[in-house]
Order: structure tokens, then sequence, then C-alpha cells
């Protein structure tokens, strides 16, 4: 399977797992000259900005090894302006990661969090 497939895949088989949960998709694919989130949500009252990890082995490890502190600091550059942009008010913020191996589904809530992003802006 070619990278583009695997990646249109996971993210599908993110958003519908998550609409099953609930939540409400507010964007896809939000691009900025920073960056990209690959899902926003909402999930009882809580903004969810989601980052999708797709692969078809662990051979170089788990998915979510993948987000660095590099890619935390530009996901958490990209939500800021997301928030700006919409004028999103004092609202809950979270930020998820799921992970696609081969046919395994696996959501970590909370992955990150802004003070880590804070952390990682110092080096």
């Amino acid at each position: 399977m070619i990278n583009r497939e695997l990646w249109v895949r996971g993210e599908k088989g993110a958003r519908d797992y998550l609409e099953k949960k609930g939540y409400k998709i507010l964007a896809a694919n939000y691009k900025t000259k920073v960056g990209e989130i690959d899902l926003i949500a909402a999930d009882k009252g809580t903004l969810v900005f989601v980052e999708v990890k797709a692969r078809t082995s662990d051979a170089f490890g788990q998915p979510i090894e993948a987000v660095t502190p590099y890619k935390v600091r530009k996901i958490v550059l990209v939500a800021k302006q997301f928030m700006l942009q919409k004028r999103v008010g004092d609202v809950p913020v979270r930020f998820d990661v799921i992970e696609i191996l081969g046919d395994r589904l696996r959501h970590t809530e909370n992955a990150f969090t802004l003070n880590d992003a804070a952390i990682y802006f110092r080096y």
C-alpha cells in the first residue's frame, strides 16, 4: 500500500471512530503556513485536536512515537491559529493521538498538553 492510501484510510478510520463515539468533527486537514492538524473535533464541550498516525507495521516503532517534540510544537501553534481564526473563546482543549497499526486502532486522549508544548519550546 502506498503512503497516500494508508494516510487516507487511516484518517477515514479515525474520523469514523470519533463520530461513532459522539464527537462532532469541526475540521479535517486544517492547514496553515506553520503546519496541519489532521482532525479537529468537539467532545462534550472540549475542543479536541487529533493527530492521526497510521502504519502497516511496527517495524520502526509504534505510530505514537512519530509524534515528536517538534511535531507537538507545530500542532500547538496550528491549534492556536485555529482558535484565533474561529474566535474560539475560553473552552477546554485537548490533544489526542489516534494510532492505526494494520487493522488496530488505539486512541490516546490527552497524549500531550499545552504545558508539554511549552517545555518543548525551550529547546
